[in-house]
Formats: C-alpha cells, structure tokens, sequence
C-alpha cells in the first residue's frame, strides 16, 4: 500500500476547506439571531419563519424552479433531436453547420446571448404580436436556446460511444426505427438524458445575466431577487433559503448515491 504525501494530503484538505467553508459559514449563519449576518448573535431559527412570510422571495424562487423545471425538459428534447442529428447524419450536408449552431451557446457570453435574445423578441413582437412583453415565456425560451446546447454535448458523448448492433439487429428483426428508439436507444442513453436534464436546471435555476435581459416587471426569477438584495446588504433571509436549497440538493445526492450503490451491489 502506497503511503500519502503529506503535502497530498494537505493540498486535498486545503481544496476541500477552500470550496466548502463558504457553505458552511452560510448555513450556520441561517441560524443566527442577528440582522447581520457577519456577527453572531446566538443560535436562532427566526429568519426561517421570516422567510416563509416573504411573499415576493417566495414567489420568485417558485417562478425559477417552475422555469428550470420547463427549460430542462424541453432541452433535453431538443439536444437530444441535435445530438441524434450530428451523430446519425455525419455524411449529410450541413453537418458541421449544424454542430456549429449547436455548440456556439457554449462559448458566446451570455451578456451577447441575453442582448440578441430581446433584440429578438422586441423585433418578433413588433412583426408577429408574440410573444408579448417579457415575462415567463420569454425567459424560458431564452433558456432553453442555451441549455440545449449542453444536453446537445452529453448526449452526443453517450451516442457516439453506444454500440448500435442492438438497433441494428431489432431493425433487422423486423421492428420500426421509432420502436427501436423507444425501447433500445432511449433506455441505452438514459443515464446521458438525466445528466442533461440536471445540468439544464441548474443552469436555469443560476442564470442572472440572460434573465435580467428577457425579463419584464412580474417575472422576477431568484438570482434576479437575491442579486437585488445583496447590492443593499445581505439579509439573512438569503441565508436561509440558501441553506434549504444545499438541504434538498445534498438529499438529493445522498438518495442518488444510495440508489446506484444498491443497484452495484445486486449486479455484483
């Protein structure tokens, strides 16, 4: 057995310190009596009860999570269809276009994004009548133009390396290529999908910039709530809404982690 460096072990203690300590200085400090949230003022639970009286902190949380919610299915729609395109169809005309289309989200600044996205929708309203305003449709849209570029990537990694001999031989067999996507490819590729899904809804849930510019007066999402506040002071408020969001997200792991390792456990 290899023996560990102390300055291995150091570095990795130092690493874990330096993105860890900021959440639990967040979440202990949930817990503090005081108004500021840098001075410990004793142990308390007050600023939760507070947080679920704060109407417009409520509304905008639940407006982010039904936004990230829509973005990250119609994503994972949408990037699977352009990662089955770019994969299936690399002979055809277009292809490295089309590639090119798809993955430019991921290295074009949102600030771009966010400008060209209402320049859009000002120009669609004043042609078609739609969408009208900014508000919800809006920013979903805005969204999911930059999240299917991500599912696009993941999905098109899990294509590129399945091994196609099952379809092929369901085709042959006598089966129809939709049946075969829905009971051989989609299953194959459904560990790519729920990645996806994921990354699509916390790329949504964590958007500030892009939101800010597709948004209008009564569709305040989160990030745009809690960037507000920040500017005039930190309320510990944030804190505790920080805090239960780690508390499901960390729960969240916890049952996924424990899913996968009694799955391990039964194929062993």
């Amino acid at each position: 057995m290899l023996k560990k460096h102390p300055l291995l072990v150091l570095a990795l203690v130092a690493g874990y310190a330096f993105l860890y300590a900021p959440i639990i200085s967040l979440v202990v400090y949930s817990f503090n009596d005081s108004r500021l949230v840098t001075v410990w003022g004793g142990f308390s639970t007050r600023w939760y009860g507070e947080l679920m009286n704060n109407e417009p902190l409520l509304e905008a949380a639940w407006m982010s999570i039904k936004i990230a919610g829509l973005n990250a299915s119609l994503a994972v729609v949408l990037g699977t269809l352009a990662a089955l395109a770019l994969v299936r169809l690399r002979k055809q005309r277009g292809h490295q276009s089309l590639g090119v289309m798809v993955t430019a989200p991921l290295v074009m600044p949102e600030i771009m994004i966010g400008l060209s996205l209402l320049l859009l929708f000002v120009a669609m309203e004043d042609v078609f009548g739609w969408p009208q305003g900014r508000g919800m449709l809006t920013i979903l849209l805005a969204h999911v133009t930059f999240s299917m570029a991500y599912v696009t990537v993941i999905v098109q990694s899990r294509l590129a390396h399945m091994d196609r001999s099952l379809e092929e031989a369901a085709l042959d067999l006598g089966a129809r290529p939709l049946t075969v996507f829905f009971t051989i490819t989609l299953p194959l590729i459904a560990p790519a999908l729920g990645a996806g899904w994921l990354l699509a809804f916390t790329l949504s849930m964590d958007d500030l910039v892009i939101a800010s510019f597709v948004s209008g007066p009564g569709s305040t999402t989160l990030p745009m709530v809690v960037y507000s506040s920040v500017r005039l002071g930190v309320s510990p408020q944030i804190n505790a809404l920080a805090t239960i969001i780690i508390a499901v997200v960390a729960l969240a792991v916890l049952i996924t982690g424990i899913s996968l390792y009694r799955k391990e456990m039964r194929q062993a």
